[in-house]
């Protein structure tokens, strides 16, 4: 069920949202989070929803979209779409559009709307904002999720997360290397057990998951980790072997192989937005190795 509400206020919106939870039962109870999600633009507001849908039925959560309407307008106004039922996972959608004044005060108008007694989390669908703790909607959440792969230079941005980091801030292109880092940790630890003198990593330029995976190795091993473009690999040098991870760009399935040893072959998908959202909604205490990755990132030789 999809309801508009044109020039509402968000006294209105909570009655409405009342309505409808008496019509339906209980489909927004037992929710543990509300997930506010913050958007430029409707360019990528369908998107956001379906994987904040998805991301719901692991997590049921109230999820809050906010997108400025026309910041030029004489008077400011509140539009409101809730969805519900099938059209809002196992939860409720609450997409607000400000115009006028009201665009500046985005927090102050999501705040009626937060679940009681549940931790908040923000997202940032395309890119996020320099400082996200200090971000009118950062402000709210004790996690929050910025998407470098989403900004026009994916490299500057991702590297800029540092400067703004606070403890609680992850961004969507680390969650992506989840599986990739899993299965280069589990490779490592297999015998014979040397140190990793050296690694590259090559793909993509754009691909900033590559990069927080550079930084990330940089931070972990003793030797050089270089950052070039090319086929979508990793390699980890030791002493008597060469460790090599590989997938085709547009492929599912990855090839691991050592020296000396007979190849592997592992499912490896690149992973979509809403399954690195339903990864990053698992975990609300502070990511410290996502914060070591950044850390990691002026160690990179870039090729």
């Amino acid at each position: 069920m999809i309801v508009d509400l044109p020039g509402t206020t968000t006294n209105d919106i909570n009655k409405k949202i009342t309505d409808l939870r008496e019509e339906g039962g209980a489909i927004t109870l037992s929710r543990v989070l509300t997930l506010v999600i913050s958007l430029d633009s409707d360019d990528l507001l369908e998107e956001s929803i379906e994987a904040a849908n998805f991301a719901s039925r692991e997590h049921p959560c109230r999820v809050i979209l906010v997108v400025p309407g026309d910041r030029s307008a004489a008077e400011s106004r509140l539009d409101a779409q809730l969805r519900v039922g099938g059209d809002a996972g196992a939860g409720e959608v609450v997409a607000l559009r400000l115009h006028g004044e009201l665009a500046d005060h985005a927090g102050a108008v999501v705040l009626p709307f937060l679940l009681p007694d549940t931790p908040v989390v923000a997202w940032w669908p395309a890119g996020g904002p320099e400082v996200p703790a200090k971000d009118p909607l950062g402000r709210l959440a004790i996690r929050r999720i910025t998407n470098a792969t989403q900004c026009s230079d994916p490299l500057a941005a991702i590297k800029s997360r540092l400067g703004g980091y606070t403890a609680g801030d992850t961004d969507l292109c680390w969650a992506r290397i989840t599986y990739w880092r899993a299965l280069l940790a589990a490779a490592v630890d297999q015998e014979p057990h040397e140190p990793i003198d050296g690694a590259l990593v090559s793909g993509l330029r754009d691909e900033p998951s590559l990069d927080v995976l550079a930084g990330w190795l940089a931070n972990r091993i003793g030797g050089p980790v270089r950052r070039a473009v090319g086929e979508l690999k990793v390699e980890l040098t030791r002493g008597s072997e060469t460790i090599t991870l590989k997938r085709p760009q547009d492929g599912t399935t990855a090839t691991l192989t050592r020296t000396s040893r007979p190849e592997a072959l592992i499912p490896l998908a690149r992973r979509e937005a809403k399954e690195c959202l339903a990864e990053d909604l698992r975990r609300l205490d502070p990511d410290e190795i996502y914060h070591e990755a950044l850390l990691g990132l002026d160690k990179v030789e870039y090729l």
